[in-house]
This record gives structure tokens, C-alpha cells and sequence, in this order.
């Protein structure tokens, strides 16, 4: 019963789609390389961008999840630079650093391309890509990982129940 046509779906986007949310015009960008399915949404000054780009002191995300590519990221970054300097881009999410003890949510194109410590715009291609697969070869797999891909691929539903009423998530085991 794992259907993997998007079938499962509302609605699908594509790059360039349009659509309102009340009286809110948004434009979908797409921006994969986290993974290959990452969007963004741009309405009026703003673009929420998803886990594209961190803070400028955290850097960008990882590439090692299923489709991931650090050169696809990269151009998916060129992308966002390319809005004007003064977009605002929210994140999905933030993590704190040493030198900064509490979350942020909000940057800009500019401050992203000036300050960005992974990928400013001095950073060419070839140099992103050899930074960021360097450093996560170091990260841990996160441990709710497979199971969050399963209910993704599901639109958040979760499997149908087994003969004990109960609803279970498959891991695969490697034993090679």
C-alpha cells in the first residue's frame, strides 16, 4: 500500500507554480540538493526556504539524505542569491553556536551572501561541494531518519494497521 506516484498527495508543485494561501500570493521555488524534493515559497519580501541555508554563522545544510547532492545545493543557493539582497529568508529551522547561545529564524539574501561561513559569495562550486561532502562524511545519521522518511512519503499518514490493531513503521536491516 506504499504508493510512490504522489498520488498520496494534495497537490504536487512544480518550480514557478503559483498559488494563495487567503490573500497571500506565493510563487514556488524549487531549491533540492538537501534532498531532492526541497521548495521554497516566496511571497511579497519574503522567502521561506526550508532547511536550504542555516544562519549566516551555522552555514548550509547537509546533502547525505537520500538524493541529497552538494552541487545541487549549491545551485539551488545561486538561485536565492539571485533575489534581491534585501529578501527576507525564514528558516525552518536554527541551531545555536559557540558564539551565539539562543535561535534566530530571520536573515537576508545579503547577509547570506556576505556573512554565509559555507557558502558566501566568494565560495565557488568545486570548493562548496568538497566542504560540505567532507563534513558530512563527520554526521551522525539522525536516528529518526527512516521512519520520518516513510510517513513523509506518505503524506503523514501511517501504514494500515496489522491484524493486532496496531500500525508499524519497516526498517530495513543490512546484513550484508
Amino acid at each position: 500500500d506504499f504508493k510512490r506516484n504522489g498520488s498520496q498527495f494534495d497537490r504536487l508543485f512544480d518550480d514557478g507554480d503559483k498559488f494563495q494561501i487567503g490573500t497571500l500570493n506565493v510563487t514556488v521555488m524549487s531549491v533540492p540538493g538537501h534532498t531532492p524534493a526541497c521548495i521554497a515559497y516566496h511571497i511579497s519580501d519574503a522567502l521561506f526556504i526550508g532547511d536550504t541555508l542555516f544562519m549566516p554563522d551555522y552555514g548550509s545544510a547537509r546533502c547525505d539524505f537520500p538524493g541529497g547532492d552538494a552541487g545541487t545545493l549549491y545551485d539551488s543557493v545561486q538561485k536565492i542569491y539571485q533575489m534581491p539582497g534585501n529578501t527576507r529568508l525564514f528558516l525552518c529551522h536554527d541551531y545555536k553556536t559557540k558564539d551565539r547561545n539562543y535561535h534566530k529564524w530571520e536573515t537576508t539574501v545579503d547577509e547570506q551572501k556576505g556573512k554565509n561561513i559555507h557558502i558566501n559569495s566568494s565560495v565557488d562550486k568545486r570548493s562548496f561541494m568538497e566542504m560540505r561532502t567532507k563534513r558530512d562524511k563527520t554526521l551522525k545519521i539522525p536516528k529518526l531518519l527512516l521512519p520520518s522518511v516513510q510517513v513523509n512519503m506518505r503524506a503523514g499518514k501511517l501504514p494500515k494497521a496489522e491484524d493486532n490493531g496496531k500500525h508499524y513503521l519497516k526498517i530495513p536491516i543490512n546484513t550484508a
